[in-house]
C-alpha cells in the first residue's frame, strides 16, 4: 500500500507519523547486471555448489566481476584495507554480492563506484580503507577476544558463559566473512594485521568433550550451536552432533546459528538438508525440545525472495522459529527507518523473528561501525510501538565480562569521556570464587569521535599508546592466546 492508494484515515495517519509503514513485496535483484554474471542461468544460482566456488575471495575476483564498473580508486582504497586494516580476509557469496546497488543500472565505465561506496551492504561486506576512521581506528580498550570468550571455555570451543547457557563453535569457518565479525580473533582465514588462532584438538575430540560436559553439567539447558557457522559443517556431521546433544536430557533450547539463511540460502534449500533438519526436529518435539534458528541480517535490502523460501523450508521442516540477530552499524543500519525497514522485512515478507540487534562490539579497527550508548538508547526508543511487542527487537549492548544488556540498563554512564557502567547478577564460568562479581561496575566505552572536545582531548592524554607498545600488547594477547590453546 503506498500513501496514494491508501484511505482516507490511512492517508492521515501514514503523512503524519515520523515512521510511515507500508508493506513491501521481496524482490530478487538481477544478477546479470554484473558483467560477470551476465550468462549465469537461474539453475546455476540457485545451485549451492555454484554459488560457493564463485564467492567473491579477492581484488582480482572482484574486477572479474564488475568490469569496467568501478573506478580503480574503490579496488586500491579495497587493496590498502587488506593490506592494513581488515580483521577478516574477503569472502562474498554471490547471493550476498547481488544485495548490493541492487537497483542501479550501470551505464558505463565507473559508473556504480559511488553507489557502491554507499551501499549500506558493501559497507560491511566489503569494507576499504576509506570507511575506516584515522583519527581513533581502534579503541584503546579494543580487543581481538573482546567478550572474552575464549577464557570462558569449558572445554576447547564451548564458551559457558552465562549459568544455563553455553556456545558450542564447531568449527573456524564460514559460508561469509562480515568485516565486523565478533569472533574475528579465531574464525576465518588470517590477514596481514591478525594472525589467527587455531583449534589444537582433533574435531571428533572436541565435540565429543563438548557432550561429555553437557552431560556432567545438569545446569546446562540451552545450547547455541555455532562456530563459525554450522552452514559450513557438512550436513551428517552436524546431524549426528544435534543428535547427540537431544540425548542429554537437562537440554530444553537448542539454537542453529547461521549467517548462510541470509548470505547462502541455497544451502537450505537442499533436499537433503531439509530432510535431515526435519528428522532432528521431529525428535527435539518428541523430547520437548525447542529447536529453532538465528541468522544474521543487518539491512532490508538482504531479505529478498530465496531467503523467504530458504526460512519458509526450515519452518516447514519443523523449526519453532526463525529469529534474527543483527549488529547495530553506522553507515548500515544505526537510523531508525532503516531499523524498521529491515524488521518488517523480516516480519512480513520472510517470517524471521527480529530478535536483537547487538551494539558491535569492541575488536581492532572498528571504531567507524561503532555508535554510543547514548544513540543506542535512542534507537530503541524510536523502534518502540511500530512493530508487535513480540517482534520488537532489543537493542544489546554486551559487556565484556557481563554479557548482554538492553541499552537502558547501564547504571551510570559518563557521557564526556563515553564510559557506561554496568552490573550483573550471576556469575561467568570463570568467577566461582570472585566475591565481588556481582557487586562491581563493569565498564564499556563509547567510539572516542562520538564525544564531546573535552572527551575527545581526555583521551588524547590519556588513551594514546605508541606504535611499539601497541605491538608488544597485541603480541603478548596473542602469545596469551596461543598458549591457551595449546593447553586444551
Amino acid at each position: 500500500m503506498s500513501i496514494e492508494t491508501a484511505s482516507p484515515v490511512d492517508q492521515a495517519l501514514l503523512s503524519g507519523q515520523p515512521y510511515p509503514y507500508q508493506r513491501v513485496e521481496l524482490v530478487e535483484p538481477d544478477w546479470t547486471r554484473f558483467p560477470g554474471w551476465a550468462d549465469v542461468s537461474a539453475s546455476d544460482w540457485a545451485s549451492v555448489q555454484w554459488q560457493r566456488a564463485h564467492c567473491i575471495k579477492n581484488v582480482k575476483q572482484l574486477r572479474e566481476l564488475m568490469g569496467d564498473l568501478l573506478d580503480e580508486r574503490f579496488y586500491a582504497d579495497l587493496e590498502r584495507d587488506q593490506a592494513e586494516r581488515a580483521t577478516m580476509s574477503m569472502l562474498v557469496p554471490p547471493q550476498m554480492m547481488n544485495t548490493m546497488v541492487p537497483t542501479v543500472s550501470p551505464a558505463g565505465a565507473g559508473s556504480l563506484t559511488e553507489a557502491f561506496y554507499a551501499d549500506p551492504v558493501r559497507h560491511y561486506m566489503i569494507p576499504v580503507f576509506s570507511d575506516r576512521r584515522t583519527d581513533w581506528p581502534s579503541h584503546p580498550h579494543a580487543a581481538r577476544d573482546s567478550l572474552h570468550e575464549h577464557d570462558m571455555w569449558a572445554t576447547e570451543g564451548l564458551t559457558h558463559r552465562y549459568p544455563t547457557k553455553v556456545l558450542a563453535e564447531l568449527l573456524p569457518t564460514c559460508p561469509q566473512y562480515c568485516g565486523h565479525c565478533t569472533r574475528m580473533d579465531l574464525v576465518g582465514n588470517s590477514t596481514p594485521v591478525i594472525d589467527k588462532l587455531k583449534f589444537a584438538g582433533k574435531p571428533n575430540d572436541r565435540l565429543g568433550d563438548m557432550i561429555d560436559y553437557l552431560k556432567r553439567t545438569p545446569s546446562v539447558r540451552d545450547v547455541v550451536v555455532s562456530g563459525g557457522d554450522v552452514a559450513n559443517m557438512p550436513w551428517p556431521r552436524l546431524e549426528a552432533f544435534l543428535m547427540s546433544v537431544l540425548e542429554v536430557d537437562n537440554i530444553r533450547d537448542i539454537r542453529l546459528a547461521t549467517k548462510a539463511l541470509i548470505g547462502l540460502p541455497q544451502h537450505w534449500l537442499q533436499p537433503d538438508v531439509v530432510e535431515g533438519v526435519s528428522r532432528v526436529a521431529a525428535v527435539a518435539r518428541s523430547r520437548g525440545v525447542s529447536l529453532a534458528m538465528h541468522t544474521h541480517a543487518n539491512h532490508a535490502n538482504s531479505v529478498t525472495p530465496v531467503v523467504a523460501e530458504a526460512t519458509r523450508a526450515m519452518l516447514d521442516a519443523g523449526l519453532r522459529d526463525v529469529r534474527n540477530q543483527g549488529v547495530l552499524l553506522a553507515g548500515v543500519n544505526a537510523e531508525p527507518h532503516a531499523l524498521l525497514d529491515l524488521c518488517f522485512r523480516l516480519l512480513d515478507g520472510a517470517q524471521i523473528m527480529p530478535y536483537y540487534f547487538y551494539m558491535c562490539d569492541m575488536i581492532p579497527f572498528s571504531e567507524h561501525w561503532r555508535v554510543s550508548l547514548a544513540d543506542a538508547q535512542r534507537l530503541q526508543h524510536h523502534i518502540m510501538g511500530y512493530l508487535p511487542g513480540f517482534a520488537t527487537p532489543r537493542i544489546v549492548c554486551d559487556v565484556p565480562f557481563v554479557g548482554k544488556r538492553w541499552v537502558h540498563q547501564n547504571a551510570d554512564y559518563d557521557t564526556e569521556h563515553g564510559i557506561s557502567f554496568w552490573t550483573k547478577n550471576y556469575r561467568t564460568s570463570i568467577e566461582a570464587d570472585d566475591t565481588e562479581a556481582l557487586s562491581r561496575y563493569y565498564e564499556y566505552y563509547d567510539p572516542i569521535h562520538t564525544l564531546p572536545t573535552s572527551g575527545q582531548q581526555w583521551w588524547e592524554q590519556h588513551g594514546r599508546l605508541d606504535e611499539a607498545s601497541l605491538k608488544a600488547a597485541e603480541m603478548a594477547e596473542a602469545s596469551r592466546r596461543t598458549a591457551a590453546l595449546q593447553a586444551w
